[in-house]
């Protein structure tokens, strides 16, 4: 079963899924709470069903290559992690559209774009511990944010800023700065290294069919085959650290702790 529903209705739907034995792949962003999510993966683990959620980023044969090299030491000691993700979508939000409802859609372009960045942090960086976010309407007029930013830290010590804009011309960025070199991914293709000796490059990947890519995981996965590779921890944090921006952004930009 394939879930691209209202945000809010993402855990039940899960839950009933699960209960009448079918493997789920749910859209992002996975649930609203990490109560909810974590619900909701029990129910997935009691029937013994898959639940995949779409992240389709993980997929990107850069982000593979990026992976590796914080593995094999090109990046070095993580010191600080950059993420982009904007576009005007919001601004065709009419009212009486559910992703105009400001319930369904905190901090402006979180839940159709930003948490895909939150989820490439998480992958590429580690959990997140403490987030303070600032979240407002610049030129918006339809009740949404139009600004979001967040400074982070995360658990292994490594800082992170994040900004994703609900009405700006489309950009996907992605960043890491270590202490033996530095990488940047941008539109998903085009990479940026820079080692702190030696020669760096510059490279475009191929486009990938990354939809595809995370369907044909979930039908593996669900067929028996590897394990889809997003794991369900992960996807319950990345629904904190949602939940708790939203708190952040709540008190003014207050630092507050992820669960």
């Amino acid at each position: 079963m394939v879930l691209a529903t209202p945000h809010k209705l993402h855990a039940e739907q899960v839950i009933a899924a699960a209960r009448a034995g079918k493997h789920v792949f749910v859209e992002k962003p996975f649930t609203l709470t990490k109560a909810s999510a974590e619900a909701a993966v029990a129910a997935c683990r009691e029937a013994g069903v898959v639940l995949a959620l779409g992240h389709n980023r993980r997929f990107l044969p850069a982000v593979a290559e990026i992976k590796a090299m914080l593995s094999d030491g090109r990046i070095g000691t993580l010191l600080h992690v950059e993420g982009q993700f904007s576009g005007p979508g919001a601004a065709g939000y009419k009212p009486g559209m559910w992703r105009a409802d400001r319930a369904e859609s905190p901090l402006g372009g979180m839940g159709g774009m930003g948490i895909h960045m939150i989820d490439m942090m998480i992958n590429l960086a580690g959990p997140i511990a403490e987030v303070a976010v600032h979240s407002t309407a610049r030129v918006l007029d339809n009740g949404l944010d139009d600004t979001t930013a967040m400074l982070c830290r995360f658990r292994s010590g490594a800082t992170g800023t994040f900004a994703t804009l609900a009405y700006a011309p489309r950009c996907w960025r992605v960043a890491l700065y270590g202490s033996e070199g530095w990488v940047e991914l941008t539109d998903h293709e085009h990479m940026i290294y820079r080692p702190r000796e030696g020669e760096g490059f510059v490279r475009d990947y191929p486009k990938t069919d990354i939809e595809r890519a995370e369907l044909a995981a979930f039908a593996a996965a669900a067929a028996g085959g590897p394990a889809y590779p997003l794991p369900v921890e992960q996807a319950i944090h990345g629904v904190s650290v949602y939940e708790t921006m939203i708190v952040s952004a709540a008190s003014e930009g207050g630092n507050r702790a992820v669960p």
